[in-house]
């Protein structure tokens, strides 16, 4: 039997900010009904060829890490079990929650640095060094979630935040309700965006030896969920 050609996609974020259900979405094409909390760490797999070279279908496992946010080396190393052989990292952040924004930070360190402490990485003034991010050779991407929650009169303001966090990140950046299929919908920016960070994973997995060299493949085509439907 041939063996399967996967790779490994971190989701990382607080609790309670949608990353069960960006999952399941991803996964199953479907909202999740009844979403519970992550204990430990729960994996499901996307099957995914579209912009692939050869069109080759290819096996993403997301594995969403609980997200209860501690500092306590106990924790941590508990965690570090799941951020072995990473090929990409999706950071979740709920758009009404300034402060799982900010944690996305100590997410991302984490699991990069997890063979070592990050010591030196936050600067006087409590932000975080950029450059931490702009040279790992793993790909990022940053949804928010609960998009449909904040007001009209608030969402300039947020986005401008978000943006700030996808620069600093140097990853592209998804706004969405995880309860509405639509905002996956094939042909959206955020299914292109989708594509692309797929693409770069699998690229990183499979067909680059010096990530540092990485590029984007020649020919894209559009993320597309077969199953979804519209009236």
């Amino acid at each position: 039997m041939a063996s399967l050609d996967r790779v490994k996609v971190l989701v990382l974020g607080d609790s309670g900010v949608g990353k069960s259900s960006l999952v399941h979405l991803l996964c199953q094409n479907q909202v999740l009904g009844n979403p519970s909390w992550t204990v430990g760490c729960s994996v499901d797999v996307h099957d995914y060829k579209e912009g692939t070279p050869e069109e080759k279908t290819y096996y993403i496992e997301l594995w969403d890490v609980g997200g209860s946010v501690g500092s306590t080396s106990s924790l941590k190393s508990t965690r570090a079990v799941f951020y072995n052989s990473v090929n990409g990292i999706v950071l979740v952040h709920d758009l009404t929650n300034k402060k799982s924004s900010q944690n996305l930070y100590r997410w991302s360190l984490e699991a990069l640095n997890k063979d070592s402490s990050p010591t030196g990485v936050i600067v006087s003034n409590g932000d975080y060094d950029r450059e931490q991010f702009a040279d790992s050779s793993v790909p990022l991407l940053l949804i928010g979630t609960k998009f449909d929650q904040i007001p009209e009169n608030k969402r300039n303001d947020v986005l401008t935040r978000t943006a700030f966090l996808s620069e600093d990140f140097n990853a592209e950046e998804i706004n969405l309700d995880c309860t509405n299929q639509r905002y996956f919908a094939a042909g959206t920016s955020n299914a292109v965006k989708l594509s692309r960070f797929f693409d770069k994973v699998v690229e990183k997995r499979y067909f680059t030896r010096d990530p540092s060299q990485m590029t984007g493949f020649t020919e894209r085509k559009r993320f597309n969920f077969k199953s979804v439907h519209y009236d």
